[in-house]
């Protein structure tokens, strides 16, 4: 998890996780606004009753995009993160459903270089709902929040399946 990240959520509140195919997301929020979410190990646990409102919507954009994996999701999100960040995460949001990029071709795009688009998926901090997981090396699937195996990396596999995304070329 970046700095960025760790200091989110030092400010937000794991106020819910949603049980998904995957594993737990968890929904991180201060002043009603979404900060965050990532998923959880199975020792974390949300903050009672906090944020209900917000929490709602974010199961039932879930439960949409479960029925439907072209969903774009529709959470605001709050302005975070550096400029780069920010044109990175924005491009993420245009990649459709059941299509990855390699983070070179995302990279020529944004006039960047690879690493620096790998490090701005690493620092998102809306995993899912900024899909991070379209991003792939160009030699396979590359990394997912900032690890390139274990469970992380099969989650990044099974988003890819739901969205029709069958093997890479």
């Amino acid at each position: 998890m970046s700095a960025r990240k760790k200091s989110e959520r030092k400010t937000s509140n794991l106020v819910g996780a949603l049980t998904l195919p995957w594993g737990r997301l968890g929904i991180y929020a201060r002043g009603g606004d979404l900060w965050g979410c990532d998923w959880l190990g199975d020792d974390a646990l949300p903050a009672e009753g906090a944020e209900d409102e917000l929490l709602a919507v974010c199961r039932e954009e879930m439960h949409v995009y479960l029925r439907a994996p072209a969903h774009r999701f529709g959470l605001p999100l709050p302005e975070t993160g550096s400029a780069f960040q920010r044109r990175v995460w924005h491009a993420l949001r245009d990649i459709p459903a059941g299509e990855v990029r390699t983070y070179g071709a995302l990279a020529h795009e944004l006039g960047s270089g690879p690493r620096a688009v790998a490090q701005a998926c690493r620092a998102n901090p809306w995993t899912l709902i900024v899909p991070c997981h379209r991003v792939v090396a160009a030699n396979g699937w590359g990394g997912y929040a900032g690890a390139v195996d274990g469970r992380l990396l099969e989650i990044k596999r099974g988003l890819l399946a739901h969205e029709g995304v069958a093997a890479l070329i």
